[in-house]
C-alpha cells in the first residue's frame, strides 16, 4: 500500500475543488486546471481535505496508481494556489535571451539565426539577465516547456559547459581525448 496515497491533501483558503466522477477541476488565485484521473482510485472531498482510497484486494495496476493520483491532485492544488516556476540559465560568450511576448522568447545561442520559442498559452516566460523563468499552473507543462527550451542548446560537457541549463544544475566537465606520446 502506498504511504503517499494515504496522506490527505489539505486545500488552502481561496482554492475551489470540483470533483465529478474521475474528473477534477481546481480553481485558485493563480488560475484553474482540470484533469481526468485514472480509474480505480476513488477520492472525495471532506471539508478542507481530499482523501484518496482504493478498495481492498485491488489489482496491481490500481495500487500502482494510488500514490500517483494523490500526487497529481496535490500538484493541481498547489499549482492553482501558488503556481510553479522553473528557472533556466544561459551560459556562454554571446549567448542571450530576449522576451518578445508573455509566452514567447528569442534565444541567441551560437546558431546562424536566433531561435524563437513560443510556449503554450498557459505558460509565461520571463527573462532576467540571461536567466529564463518558466511559470504556470500545471507542473507537468512547466517542466515540459523548460525541457524543450533546454534542448535548444544543452550544456557542453567537453568544453566550458556553455549552453542552456537548469538553475542550480551542476554540469560536470569531462576530460577529452588525450594524445599519446
Amino acid at each position: 500500500m502506498s504511504r503517499i496515497g494515504k496522506k490527505a491533501i489539505i486545500i488552502p483558503k481561496g482554492v475551489e475543488v470540483k470533483i465529478s466522477g474521475h474528473n477534477v477541476a481546481v480553481k485558485g488565485a493563480k488560475g484553474s486546471i482540470s484533469k481526468k484521473m485514472p480509474e480505480g482510485v476513488t477520492f472525495k472531498q471532506e471539508g478542507d481535505k481530499i482523501v484518496c482510497t482504493i478498495p481492498e484486494n485491488s489489482p496491481k495496476t490500481v495500487r500502482a496508481c494510488y500514490g500517483l493520483v494523490r500526487s497529481l491532485l496535490n500538484n493541481m492544488v498547489i499549482g492553482a494556489h501558488e503556481g510553479f516556476t522553473r528557472g533556466l540559465e544561459i551560459i556562454g560568450v554571446g549567448y542571450k535571451a530576449q522576451s518578445q511576448a508573455p509566452n514567447k522568447i528569442q534565444i541567441n545561442v551560437g546558431y546562424s539565426h536566433p531561435v524563437i520559442y513560443e510556449a503554450p498559452k498557459e505558460i509565461t516566460l520571463k527573462v532576467e539577465a540571461n536567466k529564463v523563468f518558466v511559470s504556470g499552473v500545471d507542473k507537468e507543462v512547466v517542466g515540459q516547456t523548460a525541457s524543450e527550451i533546454r534542448k535548444i542548446r544543452p550544456p557542453k560537457h567537453y568544453k566550458d559547459g556553455a549552453g542552456i541549463r537548469y538553475l542550480g544544475e551542476n554540469v560536470r566537465i569531462k576530460v577529452g581525448k588525450k594524445l599519446a606520446a
